[in-house]
């Protein structure tokens, strides 16, 4: 169990008046935005210049203030962390915030993380990010730490959040290749999983664990489009290999889900097992969002092949509304914005506010 310092807890004991969500620019941020505004919660956004003037300068309702970086490298100087800790800034971080800033980072940073930000850094590690999920008694495909022990197709997947791109699907003969291809692109052996490729349905799902609450809610799912190996799909069979095409996994857009109610029993029992699993892994519980991400078979076995420990792209299907499963626990139209906002609001009326960040 690696305990680290919890530098938001030390932070947030100051904080006098109620905490205001801080939203970095990109990936999930306007769900978040408003999510806050439906719940009723004060947001400021996070945001570099482009990006605020191309998107969020178009939506001024959704936030009360806004911090204009020049770039991502500013969000962690002592002036803007000054600034956010002055207005009671409770940091959500998402995938761009973790490619953008990095996990090792964000570790030491001044500020409250509504999250398990020691998760983080499992996650960027793909032996410790498999690891966890098998210690949680999650089936997942195997991981080859020895690549000539692959046997059938494989896929190569980069280290960080990139959201797919990179990932290469790759016969056993090729591996050889390719890996020293990633390696003269200064990618060393231990950042690139070789994962044993499964065929079927890609599920997403999506879970919130509440400190408030004492429990793990299932928000949703979704399903990811990837360019362009969705768009390989249309095309004649054999045609692919005559023209030489290379499938890429870059993920583009996402559709919302509902599984067949047999698979439930799993699915739920897994997200209470990872979070459990996390709070042995990490010695601070799972906190809000999470995601296991993973392939249905034909046997209907739902194998993981790998998760995110912070909020996810694929929930922003639901912004605005809710999904079939939240609205299993809320009357309220609840989507994983507005639940991020809720954890908040009710940690703070309730006095639990150091139990929803680290």
């Amino acid at each position: 169990m690696a305990r680290g310092r919890s530098v938001g807890r030390e932070v947030v004991r100051g904080y006098s008046g109620a905490p205001v969500l801080a939203v970095p620019g990109s990936h999930s941020a306007l769900q978040l935005l408003r999510g806050a505004r439906d719940e009723g919660v004060e947001a400021v956004l996070v945001a570099t210049r482009g990006q605020y003037e191309a998107i969020y300068s178009r939506f001024p309702w959704l936030y009360s203030r806004v911090v204009v970086l020049d770039s991502w490298g500013q969000l962690l100087s002592p002036r803007v962390l000054g600034q956010l800790r002055a207005l009671n800034a409770v940091l959500v971080p998402h995938a761009s915030l973790i490619e953008y800033v990095g996990a090792g980072r964000l570790l030491e940073a001044e500020l409250p993380v509504l999250g398990n930000r020691f998760l983080l850094e499992v996650e960027a590690d793909w032996a410790r990010k498999m690891g966890l999920l098998e210690a949680a008694g999650v089936e997942t495909p195997r991981l080859y730490r020895d690549p000539g022990e692959a046997t059938g197709p494989v896929i190569v997947k980069l280290p960080g959040a990139k959201g797919g791109r990179g990932y290469r699907v790759v016969a056993p003969e090729e591996l050889p290749r390719v890996l020293e291809e990633l390696e003269a692109m200064g990618y060393r052996r231990g950042e690139v999983a070789v994962q044993e490729m499964l065929v079927g349905v890609r599920l997403y799902a999506h879970y919130f664990a509440s400190r408030v609450m004492g429990r793990v809610e299932l928000m949703g799912m979704d399903n990811r489009l990837e360019s362009n190996i969705d768009g390989l799909a249309r095309l004649p069979p054999g045609l692919v290999e005559r023209l030489g095409l290379e499938p890429s996994f870059a993920v583009v857009a996402n559709q919302p889900m509902v599984a067949r109610e047999s698979l439930l029993a799993k699915i739920l029992r897994y997200g209470d097992q990872f979070a459990a699993q996390v709070e042995r892994e990490t010695g601070y519980p799972m906190i809000g969002p999470f995601s296991l991400e993973g392939v249905v078979t034909d046997r209907l076995e739902y194998k993981v092949f790998e998760f995110s420990g912070r909020i996810v792209a694929g929930t922003n299907v639901y912004m605005g509304q809710p999904s079939p499963y939240a609205s299993l626990y809320w009357d309220t139209p609840m989507y994983m914005g507005r639940r991020v906002a809720r954890e908040l609001r009710l940690a703070w009326e309730r006095g639990m506010l150091e139990e929803v960040v680290t």
